[in-house]
């Protein structure tokens, strides 16, 4: 059985969606494309082979699932279309510009038995599958260190001119946060943050501190304007610490009585592992296709992706607060 799937959207990410589908993803088809820039669309079929439709609709109806790679404020209005026809779907994150959208998606779903998969893609990564194995509960990340106590995420890159409808936090923090909220397995309970918009009108840098039910905490820092890419990863856990270094693709795991000993702290031993990267939005459309037609557990659903997008508002929510008051006491002048 081969599933067709469109591709709503075909920017800078739908691109790679588009040609990936066209050839590298076993039992999936390309269907067609569509872009509200019709010359736009007609590129990227021409490159993947596949026809430009001229409507979201005409696309929909050709196909058997879609993929929305569209700008974020239409992501419930496509995904939502595409699911009243009866059609599975894989949107992009942050998978809808509100609360109130992602519920609906998920009640349009789950009444049309369809597949609703939010594109997540780092927990498709080679790092994320040595640390966390099948899912957060397995990998070395529990097998080491144990329960999460703290954990330190740092994403920065140098500035696109691209995904600039949303800000940072839902642009590349809403990873980590969906990562934390996955490896701590525990409600948020409370959110910190601070923020500023550098290169757009949304905030480009942010650093939020969460603090969960079950005592752990996490400080995660994204920016979009710094001056080179860092990705690093810290664990501390009832057993023991992780480091990941995701660029120079090097993890560290230290632990009392195991590993090689630390002069320093002769009871505990460090092993330092590292990995080969694979193709992860690959692997990400692999999985969709195969919750699709063989009804495999979704790895990113629309419960995951709303947690998700629920704490990333909560830190744009938090930013916007903490603004307010330094303004108001006169720390801070109005832009």
């Amino acid at each position: 059985m081969v599933l067709s799937v469109g591709v709503l959207g075909v920017g800078h990410f739908g691109r790679f969606h588009a040609l990936k589908l066209a050839s590298a993803v076993p039992r999936a088809r390309l269907a067609g494309v569509f872009d509200a820039d019709p010359a736009r669309a007609a590129a990227i079929a021409a490159e993947a082979g596949a026809p430009a439709l001229d409507s979201a609709a005409a696309l929909i109806a050709a196909s058997d699932a879609v993929v929305v790679a569209a700008p974020t404020r239409f992501h419930a209005e496509l995904a939502g279309a595409a699911l009243s026809a009866g059609r599975h779907v894989l949107v992009e994150k942050p998978m809808t510009a509100s609360l109130a959208e992602a519920d609906a998606l998920i009640a349009l779903a789950r009444r049309r038995g369809a597949v609703l998969q939010v594109g997540h893609l780092e927990r498709f990564s080679a790092a994320l599958q040595l640390l966390c194995g099948a899912g957060p509960g397995g990998g070395v990340l529990r097998e080491w260190i144990g329960r999460p106590l703290y954990l330190e995420a740092i994403r920065i890159a140098p500035f696109r001119p691209r995904s600039l409808d949303v800000s940072v936090v839902l642009d590349l923090m809403i990873h980590d946060l969906d990562l934390a909220l996955a490896l701590v397995g525990s409600e948020l309970e409370s959110v910190d943050a601070v923020g500023a918009p550098v290169m757009s009108p949304h905030t480009d840098i942010a650093n939020a501190r969460l603090r969960f039910a079950d005592g752990a905490a996490a400080t995660i820092t994204a920016s979009r304007v710094s001056l080179k890419m860092e990705r690093k990863l810290r664990v501390f856990g009832t057993r023991g610490y992780l480091n990941a270094d995701f660029l120079a693709r090097s993890l560290h795991l230290v632990r009392r009585g195991a590993g090689e000993p630390l002069p320093a702290m002769p009871e505990f031993g460090i092993e330092t592992r590292s990995w080969q990267d694979h193709d992860s939005l690959e692997a990400e459309l692999r999985a969709f296709v195969a919750s699709c037609l063989d009804g495999a557990p979704v790895v990113v659903d629309g419960a995951a992706g709303r947690r998700a997008l629920e704490a990333g508002l909560r830190v744009l929510d938090s930013i916007a607060a903490n603004r307010a008051k330094a303004e108001a006491s006169g720390l801070l002048g109005p832009d």
